[in-house]
């Protein structure tokens, strides 16, 4: 548990660094990207809008802990093959308390950051523990949860510190795109008992995830009809890309979430995709709380998120 927190904390603050180094060319006679200055990035002066704002109250207490009361729900290890990577991957998922064969589940799935991998979520922000809480109170809909790794690469464990700095890695996460959907996917529908249309399937993700599910989620509504984005890292795409047909995405989302927390150096990626979507009057949470770029923020945004799934 602590090298997972510790690899996360260190991928955090080497985000932004990260992107710039898989993105800058050489010939844009750019500096060259250290921790040191990403670590800036997170630390400048936070600007806050007056709708930067709570839209929820802060969760009960203990809302990420076990409760003895409570039926837990099953995570098991999925293995695909990926024709993106050419190997077999893993992915962890949830199954509600009560799976059965006999009934289709919606599906979320739950994208990590950049230091983290298919453990991050169930580890990590503990999101086993909020799901099974929330069904027992009857406050979420009985849901399959896959946590892939989305970092697709031959080797997709988390680099070390010596190859953070590579494009290959950056480039990773963005070939994600057609192993979730021309794989993974697939491979839950065939293996558990998933429903298959798009009202019934979510994407959501934290930093480097969170952007990963705004990219992938708004480019797919035909497979995705509830996204979200926690903390999204820089490598959210601009509005432009991200937002080509605002009266599509007015027509087939069901809920778009959004949320980060008033601490977080990040936040200005957030606040942009807000301020697009206002311009553009497409409907969508923004919940701002008081936390930073850590697992109380991401922990307390899947618990709000979840609530409003597949209703």
């Amino acid at each position: 548990m602590a090298d997972r927190v510790r690899m996360h904390t260190v991928g955090a603050l080497l985000c932004i660094a990260l992107l710039a180094a898989a993105t800058a060319s050489p010939a844009q006679g750019s500096d060259p990207v250290t921790p040191e200055r990403a670590r800036d990035n997170f630390a400048r002066p936070v600007l806050l809008a007056p709708d930067d704002l709570r839209a929820f109250p802060e969760p009960p207490a203990g809302f990420a802990d076990m409760q003895p009361s409570v039926a837990p729900g099953r995570i098991e290890t999925l293995s695909y093959d990926s024709g993106i990577t050419g190997t077999r991957r893993s992915a962890s998922v949830y199954l509600p308390p009560g799976y059965s064969a006999d009934r289709r589940y919606p599906v979320l799935y739950l994208l990590h950051g950049i230091g983290g991998n298919q453990d991050e979520w169930r580890g990590y922000v503990r999101a086993h523990t909020i799901l099974d809480n929330l069904i027992a109170e009857g406050k979420a809909v009985p849901m399959i949860v896959v946590m892939p790794n989305g970092r697709a690469l031959p080797d997709d464990r988390p680099p070390a510190a010596d190859r953070v700095f590579t494009a290959e890695n950056a480039a990773g996460f963005a070939k994600f795109e057609r192993d979730l959907v021309e794989f993974l996917i697939p491979a839950v529908q065939a293996k558990y008992a998933a429903a298959s249309d798009r009202q019934q399937r979510a994407l959501a993700g934290l930093s480097m995830g969170g952007g990963q599910a705004l990219n992938f989620g708004l480019a797919h509504l035909d497979t995705f009809a509830w996204v979200g984005g926690f903390s999204a890292a820089p490598n959210t795409k601009p509005s432009d890309e991200l937002l080509p047909d605002a009266a599509a995405a007015r027509r087939q989302l069901a809920l778009l979430y959004l949320s980060c927390g008033n601490k977080d150096g990040l936040i200005n990626v957030s606040q942009a995709v807000h301020r697009a979507l206002k311009q553009r009057d497409i409907p969508h949470v923004w919940n701002v709380d008081e936390h930073g770029h850590d697992r109380e923020s991401w922990a307390e945004n899947l618990h709000h998120f979840a609530q409003r799934l597949f209703r």
